[in-house]
């Protein structure tokens, strides 16, 4: 890839929506910013639970042809939140999806959660020379909530941001290049507990709850005390960009309001704001930084925003979400 712009910002997810549902604002900021979003899917999805009764027959124990129309949903939901780079780890279908921790599918020789994390980290370290972004993002080591294949895509990050910088390591994969700065996606206690009150406060009102029930605090993935929360870039401005990207994902969300469920058909609040920890690199000053590119001395972002800040087009306007 030539003429790379000057701030650049790689994503690591397991499945087609992980990327909306966890980071679709901050995307949606950078990209509109004229920074270089890549994202890089581990597999298809294709294990999901499917929403919609008319697309019922796609599930895996049926037509087995969900991975397909998820690679159509996940485009749409890059073109919602302006992102053109957007690729499945080693080409789509190299890795099944490996269903839910325990579950048969585990098993499954190709399946994503049985792949050798060398040879997986192999494909990723390529994007990363080719792209050679300052920034990653991926999970924690739990993969948020602890699915296998947030768990392998967690490893095989890490591993490739280790690969990717050895000289020694696959010269035929492009020159070795050195990730700044790697987070992992979280979201403060505070924040969620927040979000679930006013949920809980709604419904006690007698508002119109869009959902059957009220998911658990224990049900949002990757919560962690306040105080691990290392960067909170500005990203409410671009809610509606990622509400739009998540309702893109049909068969795995439904989006109401402010609001969001998956086919357990819970409620969950739907944030509007995205934080970090930092892991690897130096960051960008004292307290919370409000730029994933903090403190490496790279050019700011190229356009305003809907809020009067840094920005672009393709934001949306802020929706008040959670």
């Amino acid at each position: 890839m030539t003429d790379l712009p000057g701030r650049r910002l790689l994503l690591v997810h397991a499945h087609p929506d992980d990327e909306s549902i966890n980071n679709g604002a901050t995307m949606a900021k950078y990209a509109a910013e004229g920074a270089l979003v890549t994202l890089v899917t581990c597999t298809l999805g294709e294990e999901g639970e499917v929403i919609p009764p008319g697309l019922a027959h796609l599930a895996a124990d049926r037509d087995d042809a969900l991975g397909g129309h998820r690679v159509g949903e996940l485009a749409a939901a890059m073109k919602e939140l302006g992102v053109t780079d957007h690729r499945f780890l080693g080409g789509a279908g190299r890795y099944r999806d490996s269903g839910m921790m325990g579950a048969p599918q585990n098993e499954r020789p190709h399946c994503f959660w049985r792949a050798d994390v060398d040879e997986a980290a192999a494909y990723l370290v390529e994007v990363i020379r080719e792209v050679r972004p300052q920034v990653l993002v991926t999970y924690d080591p739990h993969g948020g909530y602890g699915h296998p294949d947030h768990v392998q895509a967690h490893r095989v990050a890490m591993r490739a941001v280790e690969l990717a910088a050895e000289k020694a390591f696959r010269r035929d994969l492009g020159e070795p290049h050195e990730i700044a700065k790697v987070y992992w996606n979280c979201v403060p206690r505070s924040v969620a507990e927040e979000g679930f009150a006013r949920l809980r406060e709604a419904a006690a009102a007698g508002a119109a709850v869009p959902f059957p029930g009220v998911a658990a605090l224990d049900d949002v993935p990757g919560v962690v005390p306040d105080e691990e929360v290392t960067a909170a870039p500005r990203t409410a401005p671009y809610v509606a960009a990622k509400a739009a990207a998540m309702r893109a994902h049909a068969t795995q969300v439904v989006v109401d309001g402010h609001f969001f469920a998956l086919s357990n058909e819970l409620s969950q609040p739907l944030f509007a704001d995205e934080f970090y920890r930092l892991v690897r690199g130096r960051a960008g000053g004292p307290g919370r930084e409000d730029d994933l590119f903090a403190g490496l001395g790279l050019p700011g972002p190229d356009f305003t925003g809907p809020d009067g800040g840094a920005g672009g087009a393709g934001a949306g306007a802020g929706e008040g979400a959670c």
